[in-house]
């Protein structure tokens, strides 16, 4: 073994005794500086050190029992971590994720409405329901603006109504000739078929119609926009040879 320092041991001792006294110099001033009763009732309450040990034990359990396995966002990047700070970010972030409507102050709802204004224009069947969807929430963003109710301050920015209905109509076009795209392909590929293919073909496509009747029927049918299928070939068969 290693011999011991003598001066090493003896510093240590000052070092320890230095700090002992210190700690009791501190508690005394503690101490005189409480009342009586106050000093009776803080004498079973844990030390910091307690609680502190309380809460490692908590956790410890808490993952042995897997309480934090499969949290939403484990292993995905942190999001808004680019966004300017926002007092009322935890209010937002339940809004958007539970997708409530109607709840909160303007300043939080009509950021929550701006976000996911495209698709309810996309919906829109006429250029004038887009006008009057827009007109309708730049109406409301400015009123907000005023604060005549109070709240957080209103940074959602109005629409560009003419800006808005030409994006719109491009979207609009985009899809219409995404869907012809798919009818010509749909085409070609059936004019390949034999004329047993053809004819399964058209018996898949009843029974889808069918089904997306009995759907609408039902009032679930998630499908209500999409084009009407195609037309079933009334070409005759081909005998066989």
């Amino acid at each position: 073994m290693p011999r011991s320092d003598s001066r090493l041991n003896a510093a240590r001792y000052q070092v320890d005794r230095l700090s002992q006294e210190l700690d009791a110099e501190e508690h005394a001033g503690e101490t005189a500086a409480v009342r009586p009763d106050e000093q009776t009732h803080d004498a079973g309450a844990p030390t910091m050190e307690q609680r502190a040990q309380f809460v490692e034990i908590q956790i410890a359990q808490a993952m042995r029992r897997g309480d934090f396995d499969d949290l939403p966002g484990a292993g995905k990047p942190l999001t808004h971590l680019t966004e300017s700070y926002d007092p009322n970010w935890w209010i937002r972030r339940k809004i958007e994720r539970e997708r409530l409507t109607g709840l909160g102050p303007p300043a939080l709802t009509l950021r929550t409405e701006d976000a996911a204004l495209d698709e309810r224009i996309d919906e829109a069947g006429s250029e004038r329901a887009v006008r009057e969807l827009l007109t309708d929430f730049n109406r409301r963003v400015i009123e907000a603006r005023r604060q005549l109710q109070g709240g957080p301050p209103v940074i959602t920015a109005t629409r560009d109504i003419e800006l808005e209905v030409e994006r719109w109509q491009e979207r609009r076009a985009a899809r219409r000739r995404a869907h012809e795209a798919e009818r010509e392909r749909e085409a070609a590929a059936r004019a390949a078929m034999t004329w047993r293919g053809r004819r399964r073909a058209r018996r898949a496509e009843r029974t889808r119609g069918r089904e997306r009747d009995r759907d609408r029927a039902a009032g679930t049918d998630t499908g209500a926009d999409s084009p009407d299928p195609e037309p079933p070939v009334t070409e005759s068969p081909r005998p066989l040879s």
